[in-house]
């Protein structure tokens, strides 16, 4: 059996070949698209539809889990404060090499591209980011009703994650709080933890099938025409996302007295999937499983890191992409920008990135951060052509830091587990899918040999 990194490597080739392969069809009767990229476009909305169905669920018993674990962690508060302060530092890195990057690069600068109309997209504020912690239901569910060309009414459902994690993290800690009366109720949540990630394997089994039709779409609607009108903006991202990836990661993990090799050979099953499924959250369950299993940390300790991190720890979206963003705007109106704003920049991208939980996350951040400068909103209207394009790179960052900062606290407070992490990996991250549960740690010998396991 092929292993899933190479399973993806070639979904990713046979997607771009299809997608250049579609783009050259052109377009159906009517001006539609025609039935290869249609083909392709089911066959990727569909898999992001899989995950995201998991992850209400997940995130729930996922975060209620956690938080009962952190009974078996002596020190919890120590690691709840430390991973904070990792989110931070790492961020900080992130949003100064955006900021260098963008006065360097003047990516807006000399555009060609027309200024937009007034941007009537999404906005986001500090009050509305408040507002949007108090839980609307159980579920921080929201109903939309939209009418269709034809006149028929379409409803659809959407969740919001940070309001979710503020109901899973009061049930948990009420749990903690009730003591025994509370252990049904918690060997229930491990059960339907164990149940729900079992079915979440099952899915992201089917990633490379999802990466032919996510690449393929991509490319057969955007094309290389429109990354070329904004060519420098998104050269100026992928160059930032490729230093904090492939700089400051291996530098911080070298400094730890760890290996780099091991780092991203453990990591890289998530980072693929989150390039191309462009969903933190929805690569949570495989973050976390290639988190504890590959890179040694405690489930004890990565169960409430890892989900913590999918909502809220984003180098890419919430650091990067808002700073080298809000200069090109600034740049492309001609506004400029004093100590002042940098400083504001710098600010907004370490403390406003829970603000992006559940939402197009780059966007309602850049909103966020332009609306905090000061600068034209409707900037982001210029930017949304190449969105899809750069939101790949930026998820896969936010992805790498979620793996990366466990993984460093963990060894900074002496419970990472070195045999694990530097263990040879020549497996997948399911060739033990029979083993453990969600609810228990699964013995050393059991994750050693599934790290060392050939597929």
């Amino acid at each position: 059996m092929t292993s899933f990194g190479p399973q993806i490597i070639v979904a990713l080739v046979v997607g771009l070949l299809l997608g250049l392969l579609a783009k050259q069809l052109g377009g159906g009767p009517n001006g539609s698209d025609n039935a290869l990229t249609v083909t392709l476009e089911t066959i990727g909305s569909s898999y992001v539809t899989l995950l995201k169905t998991a992850v209400i669920p997940l995130i729930f018993t996922a975060v209620v889990s956690s938080i009962s674990n952190l009974r078996q962690v002596s020190n919890a508060a120590r690691l709840a404060w430390n991973t904070l302060l990792w989110f931070g530092i790492t961020a900080l890195i992130a949003v100064v090499i955006g900021m260098a990057l963008g006065t360097i690069l003047q990516p807006g600068a000399n555009t060609g591209v027309s200024q937009p109309a007034d941007y009537d997209g999404g906005t986001g504020s500090w009050w509305a980011f408040l507002q949007g912690l108090i839980p609307q239901n159980f579920l921080g569910l929201a109903a939309e009703t939209e009418m269709e060309e034809a006149g028929t009414a379409v409803t659809s459902l959407s969740f919001n994650v940070l309001q979710l994690l503020v109901v899973a993290a009061a049930v948990g800690i009420a749990a903690l709080k009730v003591g025994e009366a509370a252990e049904p109720f918690l060997k229930l949540n491990a059960s339907a933890l164990a149940i729900i990630q079992k079915v979440l394997w099952w899915i992201i089994r089917l990633a490379p099938l999802g990466t032919v039709g996510l690449i393929g779409r991509a490319v057969a609607t955007y094309g290389w025409d429109t990354i070329g009108s904004l060519g420098k903006f998104t050269l100026a991202i992928y160059l930032g996302l490729f230093l904090v990836l492939f700089v400051v990661y291996p530098v911080l993990i070298r400094s730890h007295g760890l290996s780099a090799k091991q780092y991203f050979s453990g990591a890289w099953p998530a980072i693929q999937l989150a390039f191309v499924s462009r969903s933190s959250v929805g690569t949570l369950p495989l973050t976390q499983r290639v988190t504890e299993r590959n890179l040694g940390v405690p489930r004890s300790y990565a169960s409430f890191a890892v989900p913590l991190g999918a909502t809220t720890k984003m180098d890419g979206c919430a650091a990067i992409y808002p700073a080298i963003a809000a200069i090109f705007v600034s740049q492309f109106y001609g506004v400029e920008l004093d100590v002042t704003h940098y400083l504001l920049i710098a600010l907004v991208s370490v403390l406003g990135s829970a603000a992006t939980a559940g939402t197009t996350g780059a966007v309602v951040m850049l909103t966020l951060t332009l609306s905090t400068l000061g600068l034209p909103l409707a900037g982001v209207g210029l930017l949304l052509a190449v969105d899809p394009i750069v939101d790949m790179g930026r998820t896969a960052v936010n992805v790498a830091g979620q793996a990366l900062v466990p993984t460093i606290v963990a060894k900074r407070q002496g419970i990472l587990d070195p045999e694990l992490y530097n263990a040879e990996r020549h497996g997948d991250p399911f060739a033990d899918d029979v083993a453990g549960s969600a609810g228990e740690e699964e013995p050393a010998a059991t994750t050693d040999r599934w790290a060392k396991q050939d597929a």
